[in-house]
């Protein structure tokens, strides 16, 4: 099931603070040309809250762990707990022009393939089983992957803009293959991927950490 006809996938070796791990996933959006999927790790102990959702409820919630507010919906998110990757697709691609719920349908059949091939019985939530919690992993919405037993295994937010979508997603229990874990899924969404050495634009990023990510004013705005 080929999304993209060419994808790169970035195995980004530095494990970054939450505002600049945004940040870099601002300028992709801005920059790149071809789909790309960046997989990546955390300094420290981080939880992002949702574009849309309330600091303080996703701090009662969960404690001991830094904060950053995403660019993207979604769920409060313990980024301790999971896996984390984010897919940014250039504008001229079909799947950046779609409603957001089929492009979340699509991204997250392919990863759903990739889970069942580690063991995982994983399926497709009909939205039947969402609660409302601000916590991302207990509100399985439409199109979320869930375990037989109806538990969230992986969710996501999205951004769209003039430059395409942005797609950061979650992975419940985290693969110890991390790189298997992205060669697996940037071949079950790409006819042809190759590995790409993204060299990011260090001024740009730290702009966009004190303007907005790592802003006070922006984690305290809802």
């Amino acid at each position: 099931m080929e999304v993209f006809r060419k994808l790169q996938l970035w195995m980004d070796p530095v494990t970054r603070a939450g505002p600049e791990a945004m940040a870099v996933d601002e300028w992709l959006l801005e920059n790149v040309e071809v789909p790309l999927l960046r997989i990546y790790r955390w300094d420290g102990d981080w939880a992002s809250v949702g574009y849309f959702g309330k600091i303080e409820q996703a701090r009662r919630a969960i404690s001991n762990v830094k904060w950053v507010r995403r660019w993207t919906g979604g769920g409060t998110v313990d980024h301790r707990l999971a896996w984390t990757y984010t897919l940014v697709i250039p504008t001229d691609e079909k799947l950046a022009r779609v409603r957001g719920a089929e492009s979340y349908r699509w991204i997250h059949a392919a990863l759903a393939e990739v889970l069942a091939g580690e063991g995982a019985s994983v399926s497709m939530s009909d939205g039947q089983g969402e609660t409302g919690a601000a916590l991302c992993f207990e509100n399985p919405v439409s199109y979320d992957l869930i375990w037989g037993g109806g538990e969230k295994l992986a969710g996501a937010g999205q951004r769209r803009t003039r430059n395409g979508l942005l797609h950061q997603g979650s992975v419940l229990r985290g693969s110890d293959e991390s790189l298997q874990r992205a060669e697996k899924l940037a071949a079950m969404l790409a006819g042809c991927w190759v590995h790409f050495d993204c060299q990011i634009d260090f001024n740009a990023i730290a702009g966009k950490v004190i303007s907005r990510y790592g802003n006070e004013q922006w984690l305290e705005r809802r």
